[in-house]
């Protein structure tokens, strides 16, 4: 007679795994990238190139050649990390710098922890504000949307939304006459890092990753709740709070961080209210650096900054069933 074997639960695979998941955010990523590449062309698809082929490289030679293990790029997070990565550049960055930034995301961000899963700081974040510190000129220097025109370095340039609206808040009110039209920050018609000018594609593939329950609506909805609510209150002179809320949510880097960043696996906490303080303490430190910070935008560290607090938030759990109350 067969011996009956009692193995530890889960006794049924639900069909999930971490190729399946970071497949289903490279997708809702598409729309903002089909977006990106009608606005700024050839740039968008260099930098895109280079970014995602210097991770996936980078990973498998460190796997192969340093931890001496079975190469993991076949689960694409390299992918997924060069991709964003990209996405929180200029398109008209020159290639050296996108290559410095995708060995960093990988071989500082991801791999120095020992790979996918242990790493404590989203890698492309960090990456992104380590060229942000290093090379200022070059990534604060951003084109505005000309298509195909031809050339991979756009010449046209401008001032992002953000940095108009740090003119207002520092109590120049003329600068609201530099403020795009909201439509345009809605359709992707703005200056800024090529894959965050597009909110309405970022929502909808926001949107689709929760619908797909990929992610939870935990983190993206207390970030922008904060944000919304922040702005209201500290509303400068000058601006209708209802404006200035909008151009606060649909501008910058902070849909794309909400939806697609701040949510990463493994570097957001596992319950359901850790993750709500996460995303308030997110939305609050956006909105000082915006408001009282020497740079317009600050949700690259915001994330990595509440990064470092979710083995703390972590701790946050349900008592377990019929455990005393000390």
């Amino acid at each position: 007679m067969d011996k009956l074997i009692v193995s530890p639960a889960p006794h049924a695979h639900s069909g999930d795994s971490v190729r399946r998941n970071m497949l289903l955010v490279i997708a809702a990523l598409l729309p903002a990238y089909a977006v990106s590449i009608a606005a700024f062309g050839w740039g968008a698809l260099i930098t895109t190139a280079i970014s995602v082929a210097a991770c996936v490289l980078c990973e498998w030679v460190i796997a192969k050649f340093v931890l001496k293990q079975q190469s993991t790029i076949g689960d694409l997070s390299a992918v997924l990390t060069g991709l964003l990565l990209a996405f929180n550049l200029p398109s008209n960055l020159p290639w050296w710098i996108v290559l410095i930034g995708a060995v960093v995301a990988i071989g500082v961000g991801k791999m120095s922890f020992g790979g996918l899963g242990q790493n404590i700081f989203n890698p492309a974040l960090v990456g992104r504000v380590f060229l942000l510190i290093s090379f200022p000129a070059q990534m604060t220097t951003w084109p505005l949307p000309q298509g195909f025109n031809g050339s991979y370095v756009d010449a046209a340039t401008g001032a992002t939304p953000l940095a108009a609206m740090k003119e207002v808040v520092k109590g120049n009110a003329s600068a609201v006459n530099k403020l795009p039209e909201l439509w345009d920050t809605f359709i992707g018609l703005i200056g800024g890092s090529f894959g965050e000018v597009c909110a309405a594609a970022l929502i909808f593939g926001g949107l689709l990753l929760i619908c797909t329950r990929v992610i939870t609506w935990h983190i993206p909805v207390s970030i922008l709740a904060t944000v919304a609510l922040f702005s209201w209150i500290a509303t400068p002179a000058g601006m209708e709070p209802h404006m200035f809320i909008s151009y606060e949510l649909l501008t910058g880097g902070l849909l794309l961080g909400a939806f697609f960043m701040a949510t990463d696996y493994v570097t957001s906490p596992m319950t359901p209210w850790g993750k709500i303080i996460f995303g308030i303490g997110i939305g609050l430190i956006v909105m000082v650096i915006r408001i009282w910070g020497s740079y317009p935008e600050g949700m690259s560290f915001a994330i990595l900054i509440m990064n470092a607090c979710v083995p703390l938030l972590n701790k946050i759990r349900p008592k377990r069933f019929g455990e005393k109350k000390k």
